[in-house]
């Protein structure tokens, strides 16, 4: 399949959008997200214990949820895309290590691997996130008490 260069350029927009997402949060820079998402955005968290919400619900949801982890990092992997015109759907792997202390105070790091399945928009300021919905696909060495079906 040969691309055109709008399909070449469309397709890395998609992944620095990606990688700005990731590099957002890692930051706990919740504002950035608005260069993330399109402000009307729909984001479920649920597969993975959090809530589904409005960008702005999202963004306070991720500063009193991730208050708990003293670190934790989004490795976006590969990102299946499938481009429509000012319009796409992606399918994105992810893994994501989380520390926070345990309970005799040591850092206790678990791992969950999740998808972020999105629609994307071209909006004047580029592609921007229209809806995400992740998918849990495991967790592994979870604390007690953390959701882990």
């Amino acid at each position: 399949m040969t691309l055109s260069l709008q399909e070449l350029s469309d397709r890395f927009e998609i992944q620095d959008l990606l990688v700005t997402y990731s590099d957002a949060i890692d930051r706990r820079d919740w504002d950035a997200l608005d260069d993330v998402f399109t402000a009307d955005a729909v984001i479920d968290y649920t597969a993975t214990g959090g809530i589904r919400g409005t960008l702005d619900e999202i963004k306070a949801f991720l500063e009193r949820g991730l208050g708990w982890f003293s670190s934790f990092q989004h490795l976006t992997g590969h990102a299946k895309v499938t481009l429509d015109g000012d319009r796409a759907t992606g399918r994105a792997i992810c893994h994501n290590p989380m520390t926070l202390p345990g309970a005799d105070g040591a850092p206790h790091t678990l791992f969950i691997g999740l998808w972020y399945v999105d629609a994307y928009v071209r909006t004047a300021d580029g592609w921007r996130i229209a809806s995400r919905v992740e998918e849990r696909s495991y967790v592994h060495h979870a604390p007690p008490g953390f959701p882990t079906d």
